[in-house]
């Protein structure tokens, strides 16, 4: 069945559950958030004690044109089950992440560009409408859950941008502190700092989302604060989190996964059940706070929107994951 099309935080009697009981808006207004909610929508600095303790209410209208085949994952799911690696190499990085300062924030965009940006997420907020959406989140580790995000199109953030016509590719970068982030410390083998990629038809493709902040509020830092992407139909780790930079380039950037193992972590990452990882089958996953298995969906379900993108490659079950 569909989701409700109401805001995730609204749910009716029926559906209220332990799990699943959000605060509403006018509930988390009246608890004392306005200001960060105030702060949010004007684009002004949220402050570091609302960012950090108890994340500012952050007010967006739900895009009616996203729909969901299965509910949301309860909030505090979401909050502890998250891949960042680096504040570590498994998933109870929540607690770590708390050292990371998401304000102020500031945000570079450059390379084939008419003239380089550099500005503070808040600023890159206030000239952007913000909207939520649901979406639904497949990992390559063959787990899947659905997140209420809001955001912006990354395709607002090109026309900002405004690339060169030799521009072909999107490199984006992670943060890179390791007196921040203690898996960057302890983790020296990795390729830091985190990069990822998309072709410009992707980033252009209206699925495309930069997000600022999940579930009515602005995003936790565990799951990505201040800033990062959302592409509901590749694998999770194409989805870059806490960018600090977007560069416009001619040559396709090389991920931070595919530089550690490129046949695990290829540069297209699509989801496709007819290719399976080495380590992990494809073809079904487990919804994270159901446990139910479930059989997985070419494109994650969202062919309709993508697929086009990817005519003509010449062997197409492998091309796609590739």
């Amino acid at each position: 069945m569909h989701i409700r099309k109401s805001p995730s935080w609204q749910l009716s009697e029926a559906e209220a559950t332990p799990e699943t009981v959000f605060l509403n808006r006018r509930q988390i207004m009246a608890g004392g958030l306005a200001a960060g909610a105030i702060a949010a929508s004007s684009g002004l600095n949220i402050s570091k004690a609302f960012a950090q303790e108890g994340r500012a209410a952050l007010a967006a209208d739900r895009n009616e044109s996203f729909e969901l085949d299965r509910g949301l994952t309860p909030e505090d799911v979401n909050l502890n089950y998250n891949n960042f690696y680096e504040f570590g190499s498994h998933k109870e990085i929540a607690s770590a992440a708390q050292a990371l300062d998401p304000r102020p924030w500031k945000i570079t965009i450059d390379g084939m560009v008419e003239k380089p940006i550099k500005m503070d997420v808040d600023e890159l907020m206030a000239k952007m409408t913000l909207e939520e959406r649901l979406y639904r989140h497949r990992c390559v580790e063959a787990w899947s859950m659905t997140v209420p995000w809001i955001g912006f199109p990354l395709r607002k953030l090109v026309e900002m941008a405004a690339p060169t016509s030799g521009a072909k590719f999107v490199r984006m970068e992670t943060f890179n502190d390791p007196d921040v982030a203690r898996g960057i410390k302890t983790q020296p083998w990795y390729p830091w700092p985190y990069v990822e990629g998309v072709t410009m038809a992707e980033a252009q493709n209206d699925l495309s989302f930069l997000v600022v902040g999940a579930y009515g509020k602005v995003v936790a830092n565990q799951m990505g604060a201040p800033l990062r992407l959302a592409l509901p139909w590749k694998y999770g780790f194409k989805s870059i989190k806490s960018i600090v930079r977007f560069t416009f380039a001619d040559e396709r950037p090389v991920s931070f996964w595919e530089q550690l193992q490129a046949r695990e972590y290829g540069f297209w990452a699509n989801v496709n059940p007819e290719v399976p990882h080495p380590r992990w089958s494809q073809a079904t996953e487990r919804v994270l706070h159901t446990g139910d298995r479930v059989p997985t969906q070419l494109f994650n379900g969202y062919a309709e929107q993508v697929a086009g993108l990817y005519e003509g490659m010449d062997d197409l079950g492998d091309a796609l994951y590739r």
